[in-house]
This record gives structure tokens, C-alpha cells and sequence, in this order.
């Protein structure tokens, strides 16, 4: 019988959940064993798991799982030097050369496990078959609006926390504003994130461009990105990206005010956004980039958990027919996401 193990979360902030107590039912009615650990943190309430018919372990005991279980989270692990014996579900910002990726892939190599990335569960087409990109986007242009009305008061961005809605949070937004209605440039806007960002955006009254593939196909330079108040970067840094914004852009004339980095892969080596290098967090939402004119960087890198319930909902509801074929590890989007894993897997030296 394939075991589904639901981790609790161990990253601040993080009140996310990838499948919901009626997902939960409908997996053991479909013949899984789900095991869901108790958070303190989680949206959801551990006792409405448990109704559903889950079994209830503590929380961060997943270390202790049987070896075939198949532990599942949405953010990373505990960053330590444990060897990961076990079949794991998570956003694992791997393969990308970053410097945290590169020690996860090592202690899956050290203890045999194998990663399932959420990023890279794709159907035959190559499109992701969930994801929070729209949340993402949304809040994203939320925050760095937040940002942007601080600075015409001449004050810091505040910190930021979860929402109850997005309705919720559009309203915080459009008081702050007050009225102000800066230009906006979105590139990857037919895309989830894009769509997100453009949709916020509109819904508070600012002017957006909107840009994808045919906008940027020729590979820079874009100078129009500097000529905009807002930039929202929403496409994923992978090989071949062009360059947004250049490290120089700091000493050339521009409007650019404040930059939205919703992808947010400061530290790959193909992010298209080379003023910064740093994630930021809820606390500090912004890392000023350029003084005189101010130039403010938002880079978040768990946006949709300041919308955990609304976000958890959608992303359960795309995830779960897939979560219903684990018991056919090899095939379909458990096989390509393995391929991917098997492929950077042996580029790792111990």
C-alpha cells in the first residue's frame, strides 16, 4: 500500500498545506495510507485531517517514517547535514546551481532518497501541473505596491503578514496607495505569476504593460524596464534568460522605483536581475538596491503563505489527481520529476 506521510512545515511563516482533510479522504478511499503530522503552524486544523480519517503523528517525526513512506511538504527541509533515505515531495530550488539546492542534493545522495520537485511535475507538454504562481503574483504586486506607497511617505516598506483574503489584502493596498497610480511593466504576464501580478495591479487602478516571450525574444537590452516605476519579474531564471535589469542600472537615468522579483532566484547564476542578491523576508519586506532615486527590491521567496488558506485550496485541488497515481512512482508526472532528480543527482560529489 502506497504511504503518504504530510510533514508539518518547518519554515517561519509557513502556514501552507498541499493536500486538504477532503483530498486526504479521497486518497484512502482510493486505497493510500495518509499519515499527517500535527502543526501548530498549519491553516488547517489537525483535527479535521484526523476526521478524515488520517493517522496523526507529531510533528517533524517524519524522519522516523518507514522507509517507504512518501514524506510530502510544500518548503525545505531542515538545513542540516541529515542523509535523506526517503522518497520526498517538495519545492526543492535544485537544480538551478543554487548553494542551499546543492546541499540537499548531496544529502539525498549520501542516503539513497530521491526528490519528486514540486517545480517540475509536468505533464507531456511541459507545463507544470500545479502550482501557487497565481498567489504568488498577486502578492507579490501587493507587497511591492506596499513598498512603493512607503516610499512616497518617505518611510521604510512595514512588515508584512498573512491576509485572510485577497480581497482582504487588495483593500490594504488601495488605501495606501491613496490614489497614486505608478506605471507598471510585467513580464511573463501570460503566465500564472503574470496573470496575478496584472490582476492585482489593475484591480487597484494602475496603467500595467504587459510583456511575455515575443516582448523579450530578442535578448535585451530593455531599457523600457527602467522607464516604468514598477518592474514585476515573473518568469522562472533557468539558461538563456535575458538580463532586466543590468548591475549598472543603478547610475542610468530611469523611473524605476521598485522591482517586484516574484520568481525570486537572487542567488542562480541566470537571474535577469543583477542589482541584488539576497532574499527578503516578511519582517523586511524590501532591500534597497539604489539611493537618489530610491530603488527598492522585493524578494520574498513564500509569498502565497501570506494568503495560506485561499492558496492552499487551489494548489490542493490542482495537485491531488496527481497525488492519486503514487502508487505509479515511474510513470507520468512522478517519472518525468524523477528524471529531472536523476539527471543533477549524478552531478553531485560527496
Amino acid at each position: 500500500m502506497t504511504h503518504l506521510w504530510v510533514r508539518a512545515e518547518s519554515r517561519d511563516n509557513e502556514e501552507r498545506v498541499g493536500v486538504l482533510p477532503d483530498g486526504v479522504a479521497e486518497l484512502i478511499a482510493h486505497g493510500l495510507q495518509v499519515t499527517v503530522e500535527d502543526s501548530s503552524a498549519r491553516v488547517i486544523p489537525t483535527a479535521d485531517y484526523a476526521a478524515a480519517g488520517a493517522v496523526i503523528a507529531p510533528e517533524g517525526s517524519w524522519v522516523d517514517a518507514p522507509r517507504d513512506a512518501i514524506i510530502f511538504g510544500l518548503k525545505e527541509l531542515p538545513d542540516n547535514d541529515m542523509a535523506l533515505h526517503h522518497r520526498h515531495i517538495l519545492f526543492g530550488h535544485a537544480y538551478k546551481g543554487q548553494p542551499a539546492g546543492q546541499r540537499l542534493l548531496a544529502r539525498f545522495k549520501a542516503g539513497g532518497g530521491t526528490l519528486y520537485d514540486l517545480e517540475y511535475l509536468e505533464n507531456v507538454d511541459g507545463r507544470r501541473v500545479a502550482a501557487f504562481g497565481y498567489w504568488a503574483g498577486y502578492a507579490g504586486a501587493a507587497v511591492s505596491l506596499l513598498a512603493y506607497a512607503a516610499q512616497l511617505r518617505g518611510a521604510p516598506c512595514p512588515p508584512v503578514s498573512t491576509w485572510a483574503s485577497s480581497s482582504a489584502m487588495r483593500e490594504d493596498v488601495k488605501t495606501a496607495l491613496d490614489g497614486a497610480a505608478p506605471s507598471a511593466l510585467v513580464i511573463g504576464a501570460l503566465g500564472r505569476v503574470g496573470t496575478g501580478a496584472s490582476d492585482l495591479c489593475e484591480a487597484v487602478g494602475l496603467p500595467v504593460t504587459k510583456w511575455d516571450m515575443a516582448e523579450t525574444a530578442h535578448g535585451g537590452t530593455f531599457p523600457e524596464v527602467l522607464d516604468h516605476t514598477l518592474f514585476f519579474n515573473c518568469i522562472l531564471a533557468r539558461p538563456g534568460t535575458p538580463v532586466f535589469v543590468p548591475a549598472d542600472a543603478c547610475t542610468q537615468p530611469r523611473n524605476l522605483r521598485v522591482i517586484g522579483d516574484i520568481a525570486c532566484d537572487p542567488d542562480s547564476d541566470f537571474s535577469p536581475i543583477k542589482v541584488y542578491d539576497h532574499v527578503t523576508r516578511w519582517d523586511a519586506p524590501v532591500t534597497r538596491a539604489c539611493t537618489a532615486p530610491p530603488l527598492d527590491v522585493m524578494a520574498i521567496d513564500n509569498l502565497p503563505s501570506l494568503m495560506p488558506r485561499e492558496s492552499s485550496v487551489d494548489f490542493a485541488a490542482q495537485l491531488l489527481p496527481h497525488l492519486k497515481t503514487l502508487g505509479a512512482l515511474e510513470a507520468g508526472v512522478w517519472g518525468r520529476a524523477q528524471s529531472y532528480f536523476d539527471d543533477h543527482i549524478q552531478k553531485v560529489t560527496l
